[in-house]
């Protein structure tokens, strides 16, 4: 199997769509799978993970080789912009910036999010042509 790449997201935060949706258009080979943390995919990860199940943030799932290394909060975000062209140098200067700060800066910006930019009534769906890339 090679590596996949699953981006979990909050399917009813504004924030987190609209952060899918640049994803989407700035992966141009095709890296990232997604799914809500509302949805089926999201549980079955969590309960081999327990300690994120009542977590709520942007995780990033790496699978390869039989392994599965899951990053959340700052080191998920920098990681996913670290795989997309043209937004790597502003992943390489996240890191300069300690993690315990990055995810302080997180956690504010998470706390405020649906003030912010919205909450939806359900999850985002997926159009036509994204459906391949979108996990239940």
């Amino acid at each position: 199997m090679s590596e996949q790449y699953v981006l979990f997201f909050d399917g009813v935060c504004g924030l987190c769509n609209r952060t899918v949706d640049f994803v989407l258009r700035a992966d141009h080979d095709r890296n990232f799978v997604y799914a809500p943390l509302q949805g089926e995919t999201f549980r079955e990860v969590a309960r081999k993970h327990p300690e994120i199940e009542n977590e709520d943030s942007l995780f990033l799932l790496r699978r390869s080789a039989g392994t599965e290394i899951l990053l959340g909060r700052s080191n998920a975000v920098l990681s996913i912009l670290d795989m997309l062209p043209g937004y790597r140098w502003l992943a390489r200067i996240g890191y300069i910036v300690p993690r315990p700060i990055r995810d302080l800066v997180y956690r504010g910006i998470a706390s405020t999010r649906y003030s912010i930019w919205g909450k939806r009534e359900a999850c985002r769906l997926p159009t036509p042509e994204e459906r391949s890339r979108f996990l239940p």
